[in-house]
């Protein structure tokens, strides 16, 4: 598990993992695996595994077969696979292995821009980028062995240098890669300008992100490949350099048609504040104002202007650990005194405290639900008893699912609809089963500025239950 991720807090809260890793899915002990399959396994376990859509990975496998045509090494082979993640990512290794998210695939507005990404991770394969980065990666961390003891400051100064040295060189890399990739792109027949189109619909979707209190670079294509105005226009420049090509757009919505959007159900999903888990059978609601994202690793939240935040998560403890003891097991640091109090949640047996960490004040509930911990983490850089009993309200509307709302959860999904005539953004947007800001989603999930609007005839995104 990470930690909470609040700045300026990150030494208070200790984890059960201390590595931070994803835990390898379990396998025979006669099972021996490459590093390449262990690296797809916990690309998978991060992202929610594989999304199948027979029709979209038909689509896909018809769009990399022309780019590699196209490429300097058409005897090179590439496997894809779409991750069923909200996230926008996509990324290589050195194997030839592609990986792209649903979520960046619904963003895309045709297919020359999912083309543009998929020849830009290509061109990471083809300039051995993906190789060089995973030898630097080995090399940092040969540096942070040799430098564990952190009295050594002339060492963690050496380590400092060299992790820097790998960013500079890695922002070196998506320079060379999108001018390889747009060249592949144009080459294969694709409108080379879907590179900087895709760039910027990721720089709004973001901000979008932002606006709402969550973390834009949280498992995001632009924490790894920034989508800087200087970069877009390095993208335009190499767009320009080659002739017009095929947007393949009514080919790409029709296999878009469908697409799940946001979270998927089984995983557990936001609705507003509340969020809801099918597998696992439970619902939480949190504090008003608060807007909430779904990781692999937690459920994360915050409120507007960031100054609160929560993060809950499941662990199984010992089964013979009481719940106090639990809660005083060194995962929490700095817990007050006096402040532990077995109480319930939601119906469950529950142990609540508080702990202290600068400038962040903490609310602590720890929720038994059979074998398993729910931990639920609130923070806030001011103290109130109005603030610590919404804390504590939220911690209390846990709650079990009954079997008819586990079997309801339906995703939400991508519909491709055709605009008539006395349609606006407004009354398209106001179609979209979302929650907030519908109109601005509406236009970055349509390409379309502050000011564009849709033609009749034209077809659009919407997202519908």
């Amino acid at each position: 598990m990470l930690v909470l991720a609040l700045p300026g807090c990150s030494s208070w809260i200790t984890t059960l993992d201390q590595t931070g890793s994803l835990p390898e899915p379990r396998r025979s002990a006669t099972e021996v695996l490459t590093p390449a399959q262990r690296e797809h396994r916990r690309i998978l376990a991060s992202y929610g595994g594989a999304y199948h859509d027979a029709r979209l990975e038909g689509m896909i496998a018809g769009m990399v077969d022309r780019l590699v045509a196209a490429s300097e090494r058409p005897d090179l082979r590439y496997k894809v696979t779409i991750l069923n993640s909200p996230a926008i990512n996509a990324f290589a290794l050195p194997t030839g292995e592609l990986y792209v998210t649903r979520g960046l695939i619904g963003l895309a507005g045709d297919g020359s821009e999912l083309a543009s990404v998929l020849a830009h991770e290509m061109a990471h394969v083809l300039a051995r980028h993906a190789a060089i980065r995973e030898d630097q990666a080995r090399r940092v961390a040969m540096a942070t062995a040799a430098t564990a003891d952190p009295t050594d400051t002339t060492g963690a100064l050496a380590l400092a240098k060299t992790k820097l040295a790998l960013a500079s060189f890695s922002r070196a890399q998506e320079f060379e890669a999108d001018g390889i990739g747009v060249g592949i792109a144009a080459r294969s027949g694709y409108d080379p300008h879907g590179a900087p189109r895709i760039l910027t619909a990721m720089g709004r979707f973001a901000g979008l992100r932002s606006a709402s209190g969550t973390d834009p670079r949280s498992l995001d294509f632009l924490s790894s490949h920034p989508a800087t105005p200087e970069r877009i226009e390095n993208a335009l420049a190499n767009a320009r350099q080659h002739a017009a090509g095929e947007r393949d757009r009514a080919e790409f919505l029709a296999a878009i048609d469908g697409l799940v959007y946001g979270e998927d159900p089984i995983e557990g999903f936001v609705r507003g504040r509340r969020f809801l888990h099918p597998k696992l059978g439970f619902a939480f609601t949190a504090p008003e104002g608060f807007t909430l994202e779904n990781t692999a690793q937690a459920v994360l939240g915050s409120r507007d202007g960031g100054d609160q935040a929560l993060r809950l998560d499941i662990v199984r403890p010992p089964a013979d650990q009481s719940l106090t003891n639990y809660l005083n097991a060194g995962w929490i640091e700095n817990i007050e005194p006096g402040s532990v109090e077995e109480t319930t949640a939601g119906g469950f047996p529950a142990v609540t405290a508080t702990a202290k960490g600068d400038p962040w004040w903490f609310r602590i509930v720890v929720v038994k639900n059979g074998a398993e911990v729910y931990r639920f983490v609130f923070a806030t850089k001011t103290r109130t008893a109005e603030i610590d009993r919404a804390f504590r309200e939220s911690a209390g509307s846990i709650r079990r699912l009954s079997l008819a709302e586990a079997r309801n959860a339906k995703p939400l999904r991508l519909r491709i609809v055709t605009v008539r005539a006395g349609d606006t953004v407004e009354k398209l947007a106001g179609r979209m089963a979302l929650i907030d800001r519908q109109v601005e989603r509406f236009r970055v999930l349509n390409g379309l500025g502050p000011t564009d609007a849709p033609k009749p005839g034209d077809r659009v995104k919407i997202v519908v239950e």
